[in-house]
């Protein structure tokens, strides 16, 4: 009796899943390849990490049914991204275009590895420095290596 009342306290707290399932009919071939590029290279922007083709969020269904519609419309994938663009900005695009807001985007990654390039080269350069070492000390090393070697020939024999 026990495990049944458990499965009905947690069938009631578990809320069913939900999938929208979403079937257009394309004029043609070419039209639903559009389609299915543009909402493989548009960026949801509820989920951030997912492009449209590949979200459930509210948001996504709306901006793909937004996307089936104009290309019905007969408008080219350029003109659908560049609507996108200007309603949403340049997040919505996974490549975004190579312009002044976004040289940081695009170059930053470059600019990022000659920094790390410059700081290791010279940590490098100064890890092999010569070290600068006056007479004395170096007299004073080969008097201890001198006295140690003795040692060394005394152990070897035995």
């Amino acid at each position: 009796m026990k495990p049944l009342l458990l499965l009905l306290l947690i069938g009631c707290f578990i809320t069913p899943a939900r999938a929208a399932i979403e079937a257009y009919e394309f004029d043609s071939p070419e039209m639903e390849a559009d389609y299915n590029q543009l909402v493989n290279e548009l960026r949801c922007l509820v989920c951030q990490n997912q492009n449209l083709s590949g979200s459930d969020a509210d948001l996504a269904q709306d901006l793909r049914r937004e996307t089936y519609e104009m290309l019905q419309q007969g408008k080219s994938q350029q003109e659908v991204i560049e609507f996108m663009v200007a309603r949403y900005g340049d997040f919505v695009l996974y490549r975004p275009q190579f312009k002044s807001s976004t040289y940081l985007l695009w170059l930053g990654p470059f600019l990022l590895l000659v920094v790390v390039l410059v700081v290791v080269l010279r940590r490098l350069r100064a890890a092999t420095k010569p070290v600068e070492v006056d007479a004395e000390t170096l007299a004073d090393a080969r008097n201890l290596l001198d006295q140690d070697e003795p040692d060394k020939k005394e152990e070897s024999d035995k």
